[in-house]
């Protein structure tokens, strides 16, 4: 692991000792520093003592849930948050990205694959505390901010104002799940009523107009359940 790695430290909040240790020593072969708590008010005391770089919090704890610990957290901080469960149904899903997760892992998990989701998020909120760049590009996809332009392998897109807007916000997250109802708030800031099937249309609209096989996207995800998001790969690939 790159020498960024040893600069990153990792909270990991698990009641379950066995668990966390392993977890440390999966991180620590990347390089990454831990520090571990086994429950929500542990957690919130070392979150405001040290600086950390990412959380990893489990929902079932002994004292505050992580649904709180991961509120309370949100409330003070942006630091990014992985949150862990045996809960796995949507709704409990989606509670985790509504109160700020940045990703939700159900147990069982792999560890590698936990490791690998850490990296991904490092990646993504690396990328966006850096200043926005005038010019978002996947492969052959290029949205320039300031002429509020979209090329595709160089031809020019002819895009509504809702479909520039909506690639706009997903193409400056890679890899974060946007719900629908955060997508409309961005596409109708003053509110009103609309349904979130609205921006189901949208996507699809948008999609014969950047993707070689709408059926098969490449560039906009979608997240079963929840919503939307951009590929997080920089060759647009899967």
């Amino acid at each position: 692991m790159n020498s960024t790695a040893s600069h990153v430290r990792i909270l990991i909040v698990e009641d379950n000792a066995a668990t966390s240790e392993l977890l440390s020593v999966y991180l620590e072969r990347e390089g990454f520093s831990t520090i571990v708590a086994g429950s929500g008010r542990q957690a919130l005391a070392l979150a405001a003592q040290h600086h950390v770089t990412l959380a990893i919090v489990d929902v079932m704890l002994p004292d505050l849930d992580g649904w709180e610990v991961c509120r309370q957290l949100r409330s003070s901080s942006s630091v990014p948050i992985l949150m862990v469960s045996a809960l796995g149904q949507a709704h409990q899903r989606l509670k985790g990205f509504q109160l700020g997760a940045d990703d939700y892992v159900t147990k069982p998990f792999s560890f590698s694959e936990l490791v690998a989701r850490v990296k991904a998020i490092l990646r993504r909120t690396s990328c966006a505390s850096r200043p926005v760049d005038n010019v978002l590009s996947s492969g052959g996809l290029l949205l320039d901010l300031d002429k509020r332009q979209v090329t595709l392998d160089g031809q020019k897109l002819r895009l509504t104002r809702s479909e520039y807007r909506l690639l706009q916000a997903l193409m400056t997250a890679p890899g974060r799940v946007f719900l629908r109802d955060e997508l409309i708030d961005h596409l109708y800031p003053g509110g009103g009523a609309v349904v979130d099937r609205a921006i189901d249309v949208h996507i699809g609209n948008l999609r014969q107009k950047i993707e070689a096989e709408p059926s098969r996207p490449r560039y906009i995800l979608t997240a079963r359940g929840l919503g939307y998001q951009f590929t997080d790969s920089a060759s647009a690939s899967g």
